[in-house]
């Protein structure tokens, strides 16, 4: 896929230096790929590479599979969740459920696994998903389509928009901590901050 940006030559982690070692340390690890995953199986980790490649339009290895270890993480650390709402499941249940319920859908209708469909099937699916489309068979018995996408679009979201390399393309000039901005008035820019390219 051809990336857009009107930041083609920036690069965030040049910045690094400026940032505290505590700041440093939490960035470049974003950059580190896992593959040791405490929650996830390894047909989840595949079925949720695929799904969160569609959802966020980006097939990067490095940036699909950061937002993998994230999701991994989150769902493993067991934090409780102030905002979830009544009647629906942990985010644990919400999300494993779900991801079984999707392969069941992907089987009834193609008889092929989630992963074995093109792209555009794929997509039509987490579509149908995202709008409540989705036939309620007895695969989504335990949960509601639409509970599980809305909290696996959450965590691919925060998880995606955290990574340096989508910093970078969206002009992002990283932790301003302890550096701090200078020029606050609008349309000002600090010298280090990303300068448009393509206008």
């Amino acid at each position: 896929m051809n990336r857009q940006t009107h930041y083609p030559s920036y690069d965030v982690m040049n910045e690094k230096d400026e940032w505290d070692d505590h700041t440093q340390s939490i960035v470049t690890s974003r950059l580190i790929r896992k593959s040791d995953y405490q929650f996830l199986t390894l047909e989840e980790t595949e079925l949720l590479k695929r799904i969160c490649s569609r959802l966020m339009d980006d097939d990067r290895e490095e940036v699909i599979s950061f937002v993998i270890s994230h999701i991994d993480q989150t769902l493993s650390a067991g934090i409780g969740e102030g905002q979830r709402k009544v009647g629906i499941p942990k985010s644990q249940i919400l999300i494993r459920e779900g991801l079984r319920s999707l392969e069941e859908t992907a089987t009834k209708r193609y008889l092929f696994g989630f992963t074995q469909l093109n792209a555009d099937q794929q997509k039509q699916l987490i579509r149908e998903i995202s709008e409540k489309k989705t036939a309620q068979g007895l695969e989504w018995e335990a949960i509601m389509p639409a509970d599980f996408f809305k909290k696996l679009m959450d965590l691919t979201v925060e998880s995606y928009c955290s990574h340096p390399l989508v910093w970078s393309e969206m002009g992002y000039g990283g932790p301003a901590y302890p550096r701090g901005y200078v020029r606050t008035q609008m349309g000002q820019l600090d010298p280090w901050e990303a300068q448009p390219e393509n206008e």
